[in-house]
C-alpha cells in the first residue's frame, strides 16, 4: 500500500492501451500526426495575430490566449503518451504525476474560463455594437485574461492538494496519464468528505462557465431575432458559430468524464475520450476558427502571397 503524498517515493505504472497491443503503433503514428498538427495550427494562429493589425482586436487576443492553452495542454499529455505506446516505459514518477496532474488541471480550469470571457466578448460584439470597443477596452481584456489564468490555476491548487491528501492503495493507473478519476479510484479509505468537495469545485468550474456562456448566447439569439435583419443574422452566425462549436466539444467531454459519479467511471471508456479532449480538439481549435473566419484566411493569403492584400 502507498499514499500519494511526499511519504511515499514509488513510481506509478501507466497502463495507457497495453491491453489493445495491436492498436498502439496505429495511435501512436496517428498522435503523432495531431500532434504535429496542434503545435503548427495553434502556433500559427498566436504568429498571425501579432503580424497583422486587423487581427489585433479583443477577439484574437482572447484567441491567442486560448491557442497558447491548447500548446501546453496538449504537451502536458501527448509526449508521455508517445513513450507509453513505444512500451520502452509505461512508469512515472510521484513528481511527474503530481506535476502532470496539476497542470492538466489548471489548465483546462483555465479553458474553461476563458471560453466565458470569449463568450462575453462576443455578447458585446453583438448584443452592444456601438459601445463594443468602449466596453472591450485593452486593460479589461487583459485583466480578463489574466483573471482566466488565476482562476483556472487556483481551482487546479484546492484540488491537487484535496487529491494530494487522499491514501491510494496501489501503483497501476489504468490510463494513459495521471487523471484525477483513475486516481480517485484508486482511494482506499472513505474519503467521502474529500470526494464531495473535489466534485463541488468541478461543478464550479464546468456547470457554472456553461451556464454563462448559454445565457449569453441567449441574450445574442434574442438581438439578432428582434432586428430580423439577414446580414445581423449572418454576422451573429459567423462571429459565434466557432465559439460554439469549440465550448460544445470542450464543455461536453468535461462533463461526460468529470461530473460522473466514481462507481460508475468506466477507466477504459475514459481513456477513449479522453484523446479525445487532450488530442483531437486542440488540433481542431485552430481549423474551427481559420476555417470559418475571413480575416484570419484574409491574413493568411496576404503573407502567402507575397504581401499582397486579399480581396
Amino acid at each position: 500500500m502507498g499514499r500519494f503524498n511526499s511519504s511515499w517515493g514509488g513510481d506509478f505504472i501507466l497502463v495507457g492501451f497495453s491491453d489493445w497491443p495491436q492498436l498502439e503503433l496505429i495511435l501512436s503514428i496517428f498522435i503523432s500526426m495531431f500532434y504535429t498538427l496542434t503545435l503548427f495550427g495553434n502556433t500559427t494562429i498566436i504568429v498571425l495575430s501579432q503580424l497583422d493589425p486587423r487581427l489585433q482586436t479583443p477577439m484574437y487576443f482572447f484567441l491567442c490566449h486560448l491557442s497558447f492553452l491548447d500548446l501546453c495542454y496538449t504537451t502536458s499529455i501527448v509526449p508521455q503518451l508517445l513513450i507509453n505506446l513505444q512500451g520502452h516505459n509505461r512508469t512515472i514518477s510521484y513528481g511527474g504525476c503530481v506535476a502532470q496532474l496539476f497542470l492538466f488541471l489548471a489548465l483546462a480550469s483555465t479553458e474553461s474560463v476563458l471560453l466565458v470571457v470569449m463568450a462575453f466578448d462576443r455578447y458585446a460584439a453583438v448584443c452592444r455594437p456601438l459601445h463594443y470597443t468602449t466596453i472591450m477596452h485593452p486593460l479589461l481584456c487583459l485583466s480578463l485574461a489574466i483573471a482566466s489564468w488565476v482562476g483556472g490555476f487556483m481551482n487546479s491548487v484546492i484540488q491537487s492538494s484535496l487529491m494530494m491528501t487522499m491514501p491510494l492503495c496501489g501503483r497501476q493507473l489504468n490510463h494513459f496519464f495521471c487523471e484525477m478519476p483513475v486516481l480517485l479510484k484508486l482511494a482506499c479509505e472513505d474519503t467521502g468528505g474529500t470526494e464531495a468537495k473535489m466534485f463541488v469545485a468541478r461543478v464550479v468550474i464546468l456547470i457554472f462557465p456553461v451556464t454563462l456562456i448559454l445565457g449569453s448566447y441567449v441574450r445574442i439569439a434574442q438581438a439578432v431575432l428582434k432586428s430580423k435583419s439577414l446580414a445581423g443574422y449572418r454576422k451573429a452566425l459567423g462571429t459565434c458559430g466557432s465559439h460554439l462549436v469549440v465550448v460544445s466539444l470542450f464543455y461536453g467531454a468535461g462533463i461526460y468524464t468529470y461530473l460522473q459519479p466514481k462507481g460508475s467511471y468506466s477507466e477504459n471508456k475514459g481513456k477513449f475520450v479522453a484523446l479525445f479532449y487532450t488530442i483531437i480538439t486542440p488540433m481542431l481549435n485552430p481549423l474551427i476558427y481559420t476555417l470559418r473566419n475571413k480575416d484570419v484566411k484574409g491574413v493568411l493569403k496576404k503573407i502567402l502571397g507575397g504581401g499582397r492584400d486579399s480581396e
